[in-house]
């Protein structure tokens, strides 16, 4: 075997006999890569790669011998380019899987980008609607209470009735501001008399209470004078 097949070679059995583990999630991208390289599946048999690297090595062991084998090179040459045409037409569904996927993220993309700004612009009218339904709340609010102060005016009676009651109130007004006028003047000539009233029962009360006074003093002035007549008949 020459060094270029076996190098060949055990590249071959390297990625065909690399083993394969259960990665965390982070590793799926790994793992899809690894198996779609080796085309190897979860399903039984033997894996592609691995048929592909012994009809390579039967070949080139085959080529190796000193024989006149050109026959059976030729039916090796022709199975390892079978196999290896069998090889590659998955790997060109998977390139055109690949290249489908790209377009149809490309495709996602663009659907994403309209999407969000629809979506921006849906906000905006959404934002514009929300102003417009509170100018409209507004206007409705002032509405209502122009209909209700029309309402209020329609109810009031006419003009010319509210000016006679004005006046009525008016004329009633007077009279009772004359009325008061009058109650107060009486109030004032009622308190003078009282004040006057309670000055001459004070100059009363003070003019008997002197008048008994003197007249207690005459009885005593008097009785005194009996006593000093009476003591000298008595010596006597």
């Amino acid at each position: 075997m020459s060094v270029k097949a076996r190098r060949l070679s055990g590249r071959l059995e390297t990625v065909a006999a690399k083993p394969t583990y259960a990665f965390d999630p982070v590793d799926d991208d790994k793992i899809i890569k690894n198996r779609l390289l080796t085309r190897t599946t979860t399903t039984r048999g033997e894996p592609p790669l691995k048929k592909l690297q012994k009809k390579f090595t039967s070949f080139v062991l085959e080529v190796d011998k000193e024989e006149d084998n050109y026959s059976e090179c030729g039916r090796l040459a022709k199975a390892f380019l079978q196999e290896l045409a069998t090889f590659e037409i998955p790997l060109l569904k998977s390139q055109a899987v690949v290249e489908a996927n790209l377009r149809e993220k490309e495709s996602f993309e663009e659907v994403k980008e309209e999407t969000e700004r629809q979506i921006t612009q849906a906000r905006g009218e959404i934002e514009e609607l929300k102003k417009q339904l509170e100018e409209s709340k507004v206007e409705r609010q002032h509405k209502e209470e122009c209909e209700t102060i029309r309402k209020l005016i329609y109810a009031q009676p006419p003009r010319s009735e509210t000016e006679k009651v004005i006046c009525e109130l008016k004329r009633e007004i007077a009279e009772l501001e004359a009325e008061s006028t009058a109650s107060w003047r009486l109030l004032e000539l009622r308190k003078k008399q009282f004040a006057l009233l309670l000055h001459v029962v004070d100059e009363l009360q003070n003019t008997m209470e002197d008048e008994q006074k003197s007249l207690v003093d005459e009885i005593r002035t008097a009785v005194e004078d009996q006593r000093n007549i009476a003591e000298p008949m008595s010596v006597d």
